[in-house]
This record gives structure tokens, C-alpha cells and sequence, in this order.
């Protein structure tokens, strides 16, 4: 995610605004904080120290700063915080037109010592699609994902070109973390589920799920966690390679325990009329013991074969919205 625009508002400067704005989300682990303090530096803005650092998953992150309260958030936030009308109808409209970029808008707020709050202004950061991401979506559905779900703390208008860019199915926007395990209850009443997610905002919704994947390289600890699977590259290729040895596991399983289960039962009947000693039981039992390790042995050399085809590594789908808006995940 890269920082395209930043809208000060009330007479108060650019500079003014990332250094406030940076500070608070210094502790952040979310790519749009890095984003932000990546854009401070990069325009060598001073960043003040900041105390009482607090993330609110799903709505936004505050922490003090000389002495007053700057939160760094959304709509929701700043809605919280008692901002006026006027205010939440600035942040909303350059909220608006900075979504037709497909860029997500965080207000930065200042929230005095006597309570009075000021909106300072809002910084719009947008995250790349990589080029290799709806093959990817493309290949899952071959590999016998049914229906892929985007569950996004995000503004509808910012995550629905993005969810028709990769091809999912549907996409649910606006969600807060609990709103997300709601989403994958309801999707387990269809089927079992897959999440896939890598933000605080989704560590709930990775317990949830019948299966939570964890991206592990930009993963916060929380998610990966709660993820019951994680991949140690942020290469969502990862997961159709887990998909279909998954499926071919369990295919060997059965033609294992067939295998074991025939074999057992041609042994007793036939012992029932004298016609196999105990030698015989006993290389029937080891040669079936046999068999069945060497059939398993099979998955290894097709993992090699699925790591050979599967693509180069490319970037996660999407990593937009924040703690303050909510990270883009997917439910399979």
C-alpha cells in the first residue's frame, strides 16, 4: 500500500498532518500504518513521540500525542469520537472520490484535553492488485474451491472493483471483526470453510472458520495465532498447492484403509478354511504395512510436482483497509 493523497483540512499543513498521523500509528502492525510512516519519511517529516498507543480493531487506532488525543480512523471513529457534522460530511465526500481511485480514506483527528475534536484532515492510501492474482482465483476454482467470499472492513465502493478484478463470488463490505465470524457462521451452514486473512481484524473470523489460513510473512501474531495453517510466503499460489495435496491426502487415506480392510478380510476368511498359516498372516500383515507406507510415500513426490508448477511468488490479492476500517480477507 502506497500513500496517493493527503487532504488537510481547517487551514492545517501536510507536514502537520502525516507527523500526527505517523505517530499514532507507529505501533500499528498494519500495512496502511507502515504506509503512512513510509510516506513521513520519505518526505522527511519529523515524527513526535507518542504514549498510550490503542488499536481499535475494525474502527481505528489513537494514541497521545503532545499532550492531546490523535486518532486515526474512519468514518466510524470519528463518529465515536463526536466529530461535527460538518466534519463527518468533509471526511465523507473526500471519502467518496478518493474510492473511485480504489484508495481507502483515514481521518486523523485531534481530540483535546477539555474533549473539543478536530478533524485535521484525511490521508487516502491505495493498495496494488497484483498482475498474477485472478489466475490464481482462477486456478483455486480448478482445484475445487466452490465459492470464493471477500470480507472487508472496507467502504463497499473501494473493495466491489477489487473483488471483480480477482473474480470472487461476493463481496461483503463494511464489516467489523465480530460482523466477519457472523459472515463465516453463515457461510458454514452451506459447506465447510476456508479463511484466509492476515490482520488482527480477521483473527476472529481465522478461529471461526472450519480452517484458518494465516499469511505468514506480513501476518500479525495474533492471526497467525488463531490460523490452524500458516504460509511462510505472502503468495496466495501457496494455498492451491495446500488445496490439492489436501485432496490428494485424503484420497490416499481411503485407498489405504480399503486396501488394509480388504486384505484383513480376504486373511480371516480364508484362514476360516485352513488355508493360511501363520507365516503367511504375518506377510500379508507386513507386506499390506508395506504397501500402504509406500502409497503415502506418493504425496511427497507430488507436493515437489505442485511446487515445480505453481507460479512465481506474487504479492497477497489484497491488503487494503486497516484497524480502522477493517483488512480484506477471503472465505472460501
Amino acid at each position: 500500500p502506497a500513500v496517493t493523497n493527503v487532504v488537510p483540512f481547517n487551514g492545517h499543513g501536510v507536514d502537520e498532518l502525516l507527523a500526527l498521523a505517523a505517530a499514532a500509528e507507529r505501533s500499528s502492525e498494519h500495512p496502511l500504518a507502515r504506509a503512512v510512516i513510509a510516506r513521513a519519511l520519505h518526505d522527511n517529516v519529523p515524527i513526535p513521540d507518542a504514549e498510550a498507543f490503542e488499536a481499535l480493531p475494525g474502527i481505528g487506532v489513537q494514541a497521545i500525542v503532545h499532550g492531546d488525543r490523535i486518532v486515526v480512523g474512519g468514518e466510524r471513529l470519528l463518529r465515536g469520537a463526536e466529530a461535527s457534522d460538518g466534519d463527518l460530511a468533509a471526511v465523507a465526500a473526500v471519502a467518496a472520490q478518493v474510492a473511485c481511485e480504489g484508495a481507502s480514506a483515514l481521518a486523523v483527528a485531534r481530540v483535546a484535553q477539555s474533549g473539543t475534536v478536530e478533524v485535521l484532515g484525511v490521508i487516502a492510501v491505495r493498495d496494488r492488485l497484483s498482475a498474477g492474482v485472478p489466475e490464481i482465483v482462477s486456478r483455486l476454482r480448478s482445484a475445487g474451491i466452490a465459492r470464493l467470499v471477500m470480507l472487508t472492513g472496507d467502504r463497499r465502493d473501494v473493495a466491489a472493483p477489487i473483488g471483480r478484478a480477482i473474480g470472487v463470488n461476493e463481496v461483503r463490505a463494511d464489516l467489523l471483526p465480530a460482523e466477519k465470524v457472523t459472515a463465516i457462521r453463515e457461510l458454514r451452514s452451506s459447506g465447510p470453510v476456508a479463511m484466509i486473512g492476515d490482520g488482527v481484524n480477521d483473527a476472529p473470523a481465522l478461529a471461526s472458520a472450519d480452517v484458518g489460513v494465516g499469511m505468514g510473512l506480513g501476518g500479525t501474531d495474533i492471526a497467525l495465532e488463531s490460523a490452524d495453517v500458516v504460509l511462510m510466503r505472502d503468495d496466495l499460489a501457496g494455498l492451491e498447492t495446500i488445496v490439492r495435496l489436501s485432496r490428494r491426502t485424503v484420497a490416499v487415506i481411503r485407498q489405504n484403509v480399503a486396501l488394509s480392510l480388504a486384505t484383513k478380510l480376504a486373511a480371516l476368511l480364508l484362514a476360516s478354511f485352513g488355508f493360511v498359516s501363520l507365516w503367511i498372516a504375518i506377510l500379508v500383515d507386513v507386506g499390506t504395512s508395506l504397501v500402504v507406507t509406500l502409497n503415502g510415500l506418493r504425496l511427497a513426490r507430488l507436493g515437489e510436482q505442485e511446487r515445480r508448477d505453481s507460479s512465481p511468488v506474487t504479492e497477497p490479492a489484497c491488503e487494503c483497509g486497516t484497524e480502522h476500517e477493517g483488512a480484506h480477507s477471503h472465505a472460501l
